[in-house]
């Protein structure tokens, strides 16, 4: 994968970017660098300015405030088809009385390339179209349709393809199949890939970096890996995959860690896990860190206590259980009465513990993290408004 730095050939580079809709501000003051040739998505709910950012960068919508550049030319207000940027859209928008063939080779023809049956058999061969020359898109499954999308986009050899929710009419079992696709394919061609999704593991299995969105801002960039084990607000933590936060104060700092009260019992946090200047925070850690045990004492199943051993949680009672095939998803209520969610492996064939059962639960200070108590803890959960996105 080719990279690059601020300012270098292919960079896309959003400045102040701001687009109002009377008195609402879809987005808000915007500014991002798209290194040339990588997968980036531009993740959040609906109403988060995902979506706008994506029309204002292919000239569908003009920015209120701002400036778009791709390596370093002004495009902000050139018209659509004067940008070096191809979209795919959710619907496709297939020729449907052209075959597969002339679907693909239309941008070509409409600006009298060369070599347009040379380079549409490349991209077709790309996408494994090739046997499907001669269809039209009425005969094609939904995945098929989606490739020869992906394939007139890719053939215009843009500077950048948008990619605006394109999985979102397919199945579950196909979505998953076309993110390994796109990933493959982008990887190969090496344009720059701006991928627009609501979806959380389809952002996480594609794109190299992710801008998690909200209210019209980026609230937290980086490589998904970084995002989901360290999330900087309960936002960021709540929306990309799940977490459990608990309300506890900081006791004691020290260089490597720092002790932390809950509501009973403490638990340990990395120093570079715990905000700075903050001693009320939530304590987060993700369900599937967490392992269950029957409730036998603090020194149960041959583990350390103390500062070497894992935190721990006594006295919990699981309320709810659902075997879920590779795992079991458990509700917890702790000793003060917050229901933490677990999911547990089914690795050995061991018993599933059952409601009503007591238990401890215990997790790596390593995979615990902290955030100011002042952020909202119901920030990023089952937001589905309707507004512009």
């Amino acid at each position: 994968m080719p990279e690059s730095v601020p300012g270098s050939s292919g960079d896309l580079q959003l400045s102040s970017l701001t687009k109002r809709f009377g008195p609402f501000t879809a987005v808000d003051n915007l500014d991002l660098t798209i290194a040339q040739g990588s997968f980036f998505a531009l993740l959040g709910p609906s109403g988060c300015g995902k979506t706008t950012t994506l029309r204002m960068i292919a000239g569908l919508e003009q920015p209120t405030v701002g400036q778009i550049r791709i390596g370093g030319q002004d495009i902000t207000f050139d018209k659509p088809y004067r940008r070096p940027v191809n979209t795919v859209f959710q619907s496709y928008a297939l020729f449907p009385h052209l075959n597969v063939w002339e679907n693909v080779a239309f941008g070509l023809k409409r600006r009298r390339a060369e070599q347009v049956d040379k380079q549409v058999a490349e991209v077709l061969e790309l996408t494994e179209l090739e046997g499907l020359a001669r269809r039209k898109p009425g005969q094609l499954s939904g995945g098929q349709q989606q490739r020869v999308a992906l394939a007139r986009a890719i053939v215009n050899k843009p500077a950048v393809l948008l990619l605006d929710e394109p999985l979102g009419a397919l199945d579950l079992k196909l979505r998953r199949q076309m993110q390994v696709e796109l990933k493959r394919i982008q990887t190969e061609v090496g344009l720059t890939f701006v991928h627009v999704t609501h979806d959380q593991e389809e952002a996480m299995t594609m794109a190299d970096t992710i801008a998690v969105m909200n209210a019209g801002r980026i609230e937290q960039l980086g490589a998904p890996a970084e995002l989901y084990e360290n999330p900087a607000t309960t936002f960021a933590a709540n929306f990309l995959g799940q977490s459990n936060l608990i309300r506890a104060t900081v006791r004691q700092r020290q260089p490597d860690a720092a002790t932390v009260a809950l509501p009973t019992g403490t638990v340990r946090v990395p120093a570079g896990r715990l905000p700075a200047g903050v001693d009320e925070v939530w304590v987060g850690v993700r369900p599937e860190k967490i392992s269950v045990y029957a409730d036998t004492g603090a020194a149960a199943h041959g583990e350390a206590t103390g500062a070497a051993g894992p935190n721990r949680i006594d006295g919990a009672v699981v309320t709810d259980a659902s075997f879920m095939g590779v795992s079991t998803q458990y509700l917890v209520r702790t000793p003060w009465q917050q229901e933490l969610t677990v999911f547990e492996q089914n690795r050995d064939g061991s018993g599933i513990h059952r409601p009503g059962d007591r238990v401890s639960l215990t997790f790596a200070a390593e995979h615990t993290f902290a955030l100011d108590a002042g952020q909202d803890a119901e920030a990023g959960i089952e937001l589905d408004s309707e507004v512009v996105g």
